[in-house]
Order: C-alpha cells, then sequence, then structure tokens
C-alpha cells in the first residue's frame, strides 16, 4: 500500500506510523494532517476511499483510491468543532455560559431542567444522556424533534453534580441552543458561514447536496477487529466497560441507543442533516486546520484567521469534569466541549484539548507545543477514546518534535 503526501523534515516518523496503520492494525484508507505554529508539516492518505474497496486500484465502483481532497464521516469528533460555536457566541458577547439554558430556550425547563446551565451542556453535566424514548432514524433526522425529545426529558441525575459523556443529546441541546441565541441559525450553518468559509475548510456539519454529488465523502463502515504485529499489546476493555456496554438497562447502552436503530452513516440523508454530535464530515487537513485556527492565526480566503481568542482558548481547555464517567464508564476529563488529555484519551500532552470519533478519528491542538492534529479513515474499530491507529500517530508527533528540537517533556 503506498503512502501519499509530504512530511517536513524531522516529522518522518509520522510517515512510517501511518504506513505502519495499514500494514499492522488494518487500516483500509486514512488521512492525518499535522500543523505546526500554522504551518503544515504532515500532509499523508493513502488506501481507499471506500472501506468495502479492494486495494484502492482502479476497477469496479468501490475501488477508487483515497485522495487528498477525501473526506469522511468523524463521528465525535464533529463535538470538538460544534463546541467552538457557543464558545464564539460567548467571546463575542451574545451568550451567557452562566445562564440557565432555559433562559435562552424556554421550554427546556421542564422536569427540573431549570437548573441546567448552558455550561452543563458543553462539560457534560446536564444529566441528560439518554432518552427514555429513543427517537427513530427518521426522527433523529428532523432538526425539531431531538430538541423536543430532550426538552421533555428528566434529568438522570441532579444537573451540575456529576458527569457522564452525552453522546447524541449533546448535539440536540448545542443546536437548539444556538438556534435559540442566533434567531434560527442551527450550529450547522453557522460552522459554515464563520468558521468554515472564513478559513475554506473542507469541514461540514450538513454535507451540501454539492459536495455530495461530487463525492466528496468515501463510504465508511466497521472492520474486523485486527490483532497487533510485531509484539504489539492486545488492547482489551476492562470488564466493568464490557459489563456497561453489554447491559441494555446501563446509561452507557442508553446513551448510544438514544436513536435506535443507528442510521446509516453512508445515506445522502444522514450526511445533509446537521448533527452536531455525530454526523460532521471532513477532511484531515478541515479537521487539522480548524484546530490550528483554534490557537493562533491560519491563512483563510482573504487574511489570516485565528478564532479564539487567549481567554476563550483557556476557558476551553479549563477541567471542567474530572473522573469516573457515568456512562463510558472510565474515568474522563472534559473542558467547555472538549476532552482534555488523560488516560482515557491521550492527546499530546496536558494542555492539549480536541476530541474523538468513536472507532477512528481524532482532532486536537496543543497550545504549548502549537501543533494541531487531524486523523481521518473509513474504517470505524470498536474504540470510543483511543484508538490505536491514532494513538501511533499521535505518539510518532511527539517523536518528531523532539527530533526538531522541542522539549515535549515541558509540553
Amino acid at each position: 500500500m503506498d503512502v501519499h503526501g509530504t512530511v517536513a523534515e524531522g516529522f518522518e516518523p509520522v510517515r512510517d506510523a501511518f504506513a505502519g496503520n495499514f500494514a499492522a492494525l488494518g487500516d483500509r484508507g486514512a488521512a492525518v494532517v499535522v500543523y505546526r505554529d500554522g504551518r503544515k508539516v504532515v500532509d499523508l492518505w493513502g488506501g481507499a476511499r471506500d472501506v468495502d474497496a479492494t486495494d484502492g486500484a482502479a476497477g469496479p465502483p468501490g475501488t477508487e483510491p483515497w485522495r487528498r481532497g477525501t473526506a469522511q464521516v468523524v463521528r465525535s469528533a464533529t463535538k470538538g468543532v460544534a463546541a467552538a460555536v457557543p464558545l464564539l457566541l460567548h467571546q463575542r458577547g451574545e451568550l451567557d455560559l452562566d445562564a440557565p439554558v432555559g433562559e435562552y430556550w424556554p421550554e427546556f425547563k421542564a422536569h427540573g431542567k431549570e437548573r441546567v446551565l448552558v455550561r452543563h451542556v458543553l462539560n457534560h453535566r446536564a444529566g441528560l444522556p439518554v432518552l427514555d424514548r429513543p427517537l427513530s432514524p427518521e426522527d433523529a433526522l428532523d432538526p425539531l424533534r431531538g430538541p423536543r425529545a430532550v426538552a421533555a426529558q428528566a434529568p438522570v441525575w441532579e444537573p451540575g453534580t456529576d458527569h457522564g459523556y452525552h453522546a447524541l443529546t449533546y448535539g440536540w441541546m448545542l443546536d437548539e441552543l444556538v438556534r435559540r441565541v442566533t434567531g434560527g441559525r442551527g450550529a450547522g450553518e453557522w460552522i459554515a458561514d464563520e468558521i468554515a468559509r472564513p478559513l475554506d475548510l473542507d469541514l461540514w456539519v450538513g454535507l451540501p447536496a454539492a459536495e455530495e454529488a461530487a463525492g466528496r465523502a468515501g463510504r465508511v463502515g466497521r472492520l474486523p477487529e485486527a490483532e497487533p504485529t510485531g509484539g504489539g499489546p492486545r488492547l482489551r476493555p476492562k470488564r466493568a466497560v464490557t459489563e456497561a456496554y453489554g447491559d441494555p438497562a446501563s446509561l452507557t447502552r442508553r446513551a448510544f441507543a438514544a436513536i435506535t436503530p443507528f442510521p446509516d452513516q453512508n445515506d445522502p440523508a444522514y450526511r445533509a442533516a446537521a448533527l452536531p454530535a455525530t454526523n460532521g464530515v471532513a477532511t484531515a487537513d478541515g479537521l487539522a486546520r480548524f484546530y490550528a485556527a483554534l490557537i493562533g492565526d491560519v491563512y483563510g480566503v482573504t487574511r489570516r484567521v485565528r478564532l479564539f481568542d487567549p481567554a476563550t482558548m483557556e476557558r476551553a481547555r479549563a477541567e471542567e469534569s474530572a473522573g469516573p464517567d457515568r456512562v463510558l464508564v472510565v474515568g474522563t476529563r472534559f473542558g467547555l466541549g472538549y476532552m482534555l488529555h488523560g488516560s482515557a484519551s491521550p492527546f499530546l500532552s496536558p494542555g492539549s484539548f480536541g476530541h474523538p470519533g468513536r472507532g477512528g478519528a481524532l482532532g486536537f491542538a496543543d497550545p504549548e507545543a502549537g501543533v494541531a492534529f487531524g486523523y481521518v479513515t473509513n474504517g470505524f474499530r470498536k474504540t470510543v477514546t483511543a484508538d490505536p491507529r491514532a494513538q501511533a500517530l499521535v505518539r510518532a508527533v511527539r517523536e518528531s518534535l523532539r527530533r526538531t528540537g522541542s522539549d515535549v517533556d515541558r509540553v
């Protein structure tokens, strides 16, 4: 399998790790991009754009090779992109993070939710990770029905007192909150207008019809679980995690079953909808450039663009929730909308913030190192927060920084 693209001098370990993901970890098609101080230092892609392709060689449908502009569904890596919207609205003075959600969205107050603050939506402390009545795929794609279902839901713990990953409900709460603040513009539209367009990002929450017709998104799917070669460790989940996913009554199962059955992620109707928790479509460059613009200036269409001012960046990565996660069971750390570096989701250093996508994708930024990272793949695995392929690439970035003179042990 040929690896295409370039790496800057000193970043050769990333190319080696990327090739190793295909050889040892079963990747079928993927891309990785790394920015350092606003400059692209890694731009690699390889394999086939469709997970069910055979070799990526020319041939029947489903065998087209991955190209630089290939985009994929990035699952929960979407959450990190969507989190920028309320934070930027706060930065502009349009949204109070410490206000009750019901101040902007009165219907949300039902069943004791008048105590849910805006920040609780972002730090996974709202107590609303499940729906007692899961939505059908058709209802889930309707921009009104998801928020109505969350508004009618009673919290499963006292809001603000504990945290648990809001796998799907996060998106409906965030989207409706943004609509109420902006007078009707949802998170996907806001991202397109205020983030993607000025930065010329190949990144969408709600893939436009023209991009769908142009075949921008490859097919995603489930990969068989690979046994690492070359003496690598085999990672087994803890018994408590396995039991939580196996118990239909657990918060874990119920949180991920808020849409039942889950929609076909290759369906154009799914990709066209705006689900800010799960259905972002992005290239590796789109994801990495987004994070680069959170921590520094990036060349946009007409000017250099920086999204977060220093105060907002620090607010995004300040620890809001930490410890045993009532949904994911393992210990997690969250800022405002972003996962933070920790054992459940290792990034580059303790100062990193970003978000993985269940089964593969990863985007994050590390302000101290000046690094922004984006990895997308068409092959999903069982992993939720720390996919071995993404982690191999992060370790290679760390090694590359050492080679290029960065004191990464202090980063």
